[in-house]
C-alpha cells in the first residue's frame, strides 16, 4: 500500500525528447517550456501510474504532453537518473522512499505536429547544442547527450 495516498501514481518518472532528422542529415530536438516555471526548459516528463512499464509511462506522457502518437518509433536511452521525490511529487510513497528513478527515451517524429498541454508554454525545435544551453536539469543534458551520440553515429554510417 502507498502511504494511503492515491495509489495510481507508480514510483518513477520518465523523460522523453522528441526527434526529427531532415533530409540534410541535421538533427532537431523538441525542448518545452514549462507553464509553471519561467525560462524552465525540458523534454516530455511525468510520472507513471499503476502498472504501467516505463515505456508505456513515456508513450502516454508524450501523447499527453505533445499530442505524439503511440506508433512512433522510441528509443530508450542507458541514461538514468534518480531524483528526489520532493522534486517530483513529495512524499507520496512514505517517508522512506527519498528518491525515484527517472527512465529516458527519445522519440522520432517523422510526420505530425506537435500539439502542446496547458503542462507546457511552448516548445521549440533546435539543434543539439542550443538544447543543451537552454535545459534546466542536469539528468535533462544527460539523456540528450546519449541520444545525440546515438542518432549521430547512426546517422554517420548512413
Amino acid at each position: 500500500m502507498v502511504n494511503g495516498n492515491d495509489m495510481s501514481r507508480a514510483p518513477f518518472q520518465i523523460l522523453v525528447f522528441p526527434y526529427k532528422i531532415t533530409v540534410k542529415k541535421r538533427i532537431y530536438y523538441a525542448v518545452f517550456g514549462r507553464s509553471d516555471s519561467k525560462n524552465c526548459w525540458q523534454g516530455i516528463a511525468g510520472g507513471g501510474k499503476d502498472n504501467e512499464t516505463p515505456l508505456s509511462s513515456a508513450k502516454r506522457e508524450a501523447f499527453e504532453e505533445a499530442g505524439i502518437g503511440k506508433n512512433n518509433k522510441y528509443l530508450k536511452l542507458d541514461s538514468y537518473s534518480m531524483l528526489p521525490v520532493v522534486n517530483v511529487c513529495g512524499f507520496k510513497w512514505g517517508p522512506k522512499v527519498l528518491v525515484i528513478p527517472e527512465y529516458c527515451f527519445g522519440v522520432e517524429i517523422r510526420k505530425g505536429r506537435i500539439r502542446l498541454s496547458r503542462e507546457h508554454s511552448g516548445f521549440k525545435w533546435v539543434q543539439y547544442s542550443s538544447a543543451m544551453q537552454m535545459l534546466k536539469w542536469d539528468s535533462n543534458r544527460n539523456a540528450l547527450w546519449e541520444l545525440n551520440h546515438r542518432l549521430k553515429s547512426k546517422v554517420g554510417a548512413v
